[in-house]
């Protein structure tokens, strides 16, 4: 079949990227054409994204693909969860977009509980787990505080949804990014009517619920101008960045698990229906929106987060750790020169934001009765041994919630190219651990395109795909 080429718009919490993605009926080939920053913006006491500034970012790459002659089939665009934009009657954007990070919503969670709906309906309804930026606790703030745009707002669209409605001039609510709202309830797959009243809000303040694979419709006129391009179909993907990212694992059959590598993790399984339970709820799993009337059934963990913020300390302080490699390969590469045992839980609240994260790492140890890391190395292994630790006891939860044994663990994102972390995860797993795509979220975002076009059929044949355009790295338990 003659190659048909495919527009990626990926963004996460601090940068962007447009990727061109060229697919040749048997594998996808993935070239990036525009990278950016986008900073949050601090005004009046709050913390602001800049959604016309990742507009323009986008037009600049279609103005790059005209430019170079390129035909694409269509655009499709996943960012981070949450996180949502208000518009008026007139189409026109009403103020920037709260960021998550915001501290505006410290507390929120408890008054809602107190004030509005006990947490266990919440979950009940949702199956989310909580975290204070959820939308839900977002909105409940706005309301409270009579935000202008809040009240105002004939449309409130979360950040993909945002970004097609300003390409498209069509407003829907994208199944995946609506699901980490903690307003979307997974049993009806529409809003939850009770928590919208809750917030004053009537369901046609959003647009129209639409899974992951549509068509939404060709670019504006305007646009098409601006760009020099003709009227190619934006497609709405898996708007949220981690379902798109799960489309890409190159599983063979349901009885995996999956882990979205980074900074942060995420652990999960795919299902077939929502699991929401006692247990679920006792330990704050997440029931999120995935492709074909799946459930990403998961939790948010530690990622490397505690090993960046380590590593910048080695360098740092050379005094203090002398002999710290600069590559990062060549420094997570000491962990093999320890024979360090101490155990840490990522997921304590003292490594969330530590002034010293090797500090903390000390502390906990001396709290807990193991001896101290003294050595590069022996940080190193703590850490990595510990994550490992954790995904074994995560699984563990799994397998005891979703009915069926566990047989690997697929490793996606940047993390996935760590090989000591992944073979403590394979030692302490005792599950082949299988790394790759490291690209995964845009290549998802690609193939659920190729699918929209009508090239692929199931969503095992877009991970057939996957399997063929990467190169896996497979990890056993050594003895």
């Amino acid at each position: 079949m003659a190659k048909t080429n495919f527009l990626s718009v990926d963004l996460g919490a601090t940068s962007g990227r447009t990727i061109l993605s060229t697919f040749d009926g048997t594998k996808v080939e993935m070239r990036e054409l525009t990278r950016f920053k986008h900073p949050q913006v601090p005004i009046s006491g709050h913390i602001f994204w800049d959604l016309p500034h990742l507009f323009n970012e986008i037009i600049t790459s279609l103005k790059k693909v005209a430019a170079e002659g390129i035909e694409i089939n269509s655009i499709g665009i996943d960012t981070w969860g949450v996180d949502f934009a208000f518009f008026g009657r007139d189409g026109q954007l009403l103020g920037l977009p709260h960021c998550y990070r915001d501290q505006y919503t410290n507390g929120s969670m408890e008054r809602f509980f107190n004030e509005s709906m006990p947490s266990k309906e919440v979950y009940d309804r949702t199956g989310i787990q909580f975290m204070e930026f959820n939308s839900l606790f977002q909105m409940d703030c706005l309301r409270r505080e009579g935000c202008t745009a809040f009240e105002q707002a004939d449309k409130i669209l979360f950040m993909p949804d945002a970004l097609i409605y300003m390409l498209t001039g069509k407003a829907i609510c994208e199944y995946t990014i609506a699901s980490t709202s903690q307003i979307l309830n997974p049993n009806t797959g529409d809003l939850d009517e009770a928590l919208l009243g809750k917030l004053g809000l009537s369901r046609d303040k959003f647009g129209v619920m639409t899974q992951p694979g549509t068509v939404v419709g060709p670019i504006s006129e305007q646009v098409q101008k601006v760009t020099g391009l003709g009227p190619v179909n934006v497609v709405a993907v898996a708007g949220h960045d981690t379902a798109s990212a799960v489309v890409s694992v190159p599983a063979k059959n349901s009885e995996f698990a999956y882990l979205s590598c980074g900074t942060w993790s995420l652990l999960g399984i795919e299902s077939q229906k929502p699991i929401i339970s006692e247990a679920s709820f006792a330990n704050n799993f997440t029931n999120e929106g995935g492709v074909d009337g799946t459930t990403r059934f998961l939790k948010n963990i530690c990622g490397l987060w505690i090993f960046e913020r380590s590593r910048e300390e080695f360098y740092k302080d050379p005094v203090r750790f002398p002999g710290a490699p600069e590559g990062v390969a060549e420094l997570s590469a000491t962990c093999q020169e320890s024979d360090y045992a101490g155990i840490i839980n990522p997921d304590d609240p003292a490594f969330a934001n530590p002034e010293s994260m090797t500090a903390a790492i000390c502390e906990y140890c001396r709290r807990t009765g193991q001896p101290e890391p003294q050595t590069v190395a022996d940080y190193c292994r703590c850490i990595f041994r510990s994550l490992a630790c954790r995904y074994k006891e995560i699984i563990a939860l799994l397998s005891s919630m979703c009915g069926f044994e566990i047989k690997s663990l697929n490793v996606i994102g940047g993390g996935s190219l760590n090989r000591n972390l992944m073979q403590f995860a394979a030692d302490e797993c005792g599950i082949p651990v299988i790394c790759g795509p490291t690209e995964g979220t845009a290549l998802g975002n690609a193939l659920l395109q190729i699918r929209a076009a009508g090239l692929v059929d199931s969503l095992w044949d877009m991970r057939k795909i996957s399997a063929a355009s990467v190169d896996l790295k497979v990890y056993e338990r050594q003895a």
